[in-house]
């Protein structure tokens, strides 16, 4: 493909303009304009990844000579080599000779440029045009999403779905799926994600935010199907390629993880995704420095999501640098705001220093006090709990927790609580409905498997039992005991084939 793109290259850079002559033949007059030459130049350029070039062709047309599409790409450009301020020239010429270009104005959002500033540059066609009143709504709610205000920016996308021009808008839909995830509400996010690709089948923006959701749920299958989908719709995108790395991921094949991350990357070096992919991968097989690369151009591309940040400090406490994910820690909290993520974030590096335990528990429960049902604060300050040794209140946490709620890692840690203060019966419960929403928790699993070499005091008393009764009763008593242990012979087996 590349050597059919450069073949195409040569043939457009040996087409000459008209000279404009009213006597030209009808030959001439079906030439492109030499503006137009340059711009099919510059996207050749582009497909060959050689932006460089691009933009040094486009910016050879003057000023006055671009049209709409020209100055889109010299922005786009610019915004991927991080040229900041001619980006955002480039795209405010954009709004001033089309001021309904969506994506420019999404692009001068992402560029920190204020929400007032670009609705006043698309005030005069709101006022003009008719069932425009939305639009001034949705330039608020995205101002929100780039600001990182995820709860504001859902609530206005929130009334904006509502109202009947934008009922079922698929781009709305995603963007209310991405910002559940950012916002850790990820029950929500997977629901919106579903609704989005039931309208639109062929859908790939997004997709691979919600493989991984899916992967992290151990609902593998799912997400191998997801993959195939979306292969068959395109393989020339980032998406199918992270979605099957998120697979490969939580199948534990790291290395296979490792390669279809990169081959995003290759796709799209943009890809958010993928770099988390990528850093995760390198950071289980131990390559925590890579990892730590891989995770900062994510942050860089990406400065409000908290999961770049999450798992760029996992990499400084996997290599005991404490300090550094403290002061990454206490700069996220700064800088996206106390609330119930950026509160948790910063308690988890607490708890890894004796010295900040307290610190910890008392960031915990600010988080707790926000977000009751936030899983992550939940797990961690469960952790707290059993270091304490304070089974009881853990149990009660939890029990709240999945009041309105299931999930793999509370039923499991509530099962751990539970073998803590004798309940053994409730807790195989705990562990099985653990295994049931995610048959590779290995964690459950072993929980499960250690109970059931251990006798625990209710079966021994029974078996004492056993051995006082006398007649015919007792060998069939015996009997299922047997078919019973048996039973649970058959379950470890099972679950060891998983």
């Amino acid at each position: 493909m590349a050597l059919q793109q450069k073949k195409a290259l040569s043939k457009t850079s040996k087409v000459r303009p008209s000279t404009g002559n009213s006597a030209s033949t009808p030959q001439n007059q079906c030439l492109p304009s030499e503006i137009e030459v340059k711009y099919k130049m510059a996207e050749c350029y582009t497909m060959l990844k050689q932006d460089k070039d691009a933009i040094a062709i486009l910016d050879g047309i003057p000023s006055r000579q671009r049209t709409p599409k020209i100055n889109m790409m010299l922005a786009n450009l610019y915004k991927k080599a991080g040229q900041e301020r001619p980006s955002v020239t480039s795209y405010k010429e954009v709004l001033r000779q089309c001021p309904l270009a969506l994506d420019a104005i999404l692009g001068l959002l992402s560029l920190s440029v204020k929400g007032a500033e670009v609705a006043s540059m698309t005030m005069n066609v709101i006022q003009t045009v008719p069932n425009l009143d939305w639009l001034s709504v949705w330039i608020k709610a995205y101002a929100f999403v780039h600001t990182g205000d995820n709860s504001r920016a859902i609530n206005t996308i929130c009334s904006l779905e509502k109202k009947s021009l934008l009922r079922d808008n698929v781009d709305l839909l995603g963007s209310l799926a991405d910002l559940y995830f950012r916002a850790g509400d990820n029950k929500n996010s997977v629901l919106k994600f579903e609704q989005a690709q039931m309208l639109d089948p062929y859908l790939i923006k997004g997709m691979d935010v919600y493989g991984y959701l899916l992967a992290r749920e151990g609902r593998l299958e799912d997400v191998e199907n997801l993959g195939c989908r979306l292969f068959n719709i395109s393989d020339q995108h980032a998406e199918p390629w992270v979605v099957s790395g998120c697979h490969s991921f939580y199948s534990k094949r790291y290395s296979r993880a490792l390669y279809l991350g990169a081959k995003a990357i290759q796709l799209n070096s943009n890809s958010v995704q993928a770099l988390l992919l990528k850093g995760a991968a390198l950071r289980n097989m131990g390559r925590v420095q890579e990892a730590i690369i891989h995770f900062r151009e994510a942050i860089r591309l990406a400065p409000c999501r908290l999961d770049c940040y999450e798992g760029l400090i996992e990499c400084y406490l996997a290599s005991n640098s404490i300090r550094e994910a403290m002061v990454m820690a206490n700069n996220v909290y700064k800088t996206l705001g106390a609330n119930a993520q950026t509160l948790t974030l910063l308690a988890t590096v607490c708890l890894e220093d004796p010295v900040t335990q307290e610190k910890a528990k008392t960031l915990l429960d600010k988080a707790l006090n926000q977000r009751p049902d936030y899983i992550k604060a939940v797990v961690k300050k469960a952790e707290l709990l059993s270091r304490e040794q304070k089974y009881e209140d853990g149990i009660a946490l939890l029990r709240n927790a999945l009041a309105n709620q299931s999930d793999c890692v509370l039923h499991r840690i509530l099962g751990d609580f539970l073998v803590a203060v004798n309940e053994y019966q409730e807790a195989m419960d705990q562990y099985s409905i653990a295994l049931s929403l995610d048959p590779n928790d290995q964690k459950s699993l072993e929980g499960m498997q250690k109970m059931e070499k251990e006798e625990s005091p209710t079966d021994a008393t029974q078996e004492e039992d056993v051995d006082d009764m006398e007649g015919s009763g007792e060998e069939g008593d015996l009997e299922g005991s047997d078919s019973e242990a048996a039973q649970w012979a058959d379950q470890e087996q099972w679950f060891g084939m998983q």
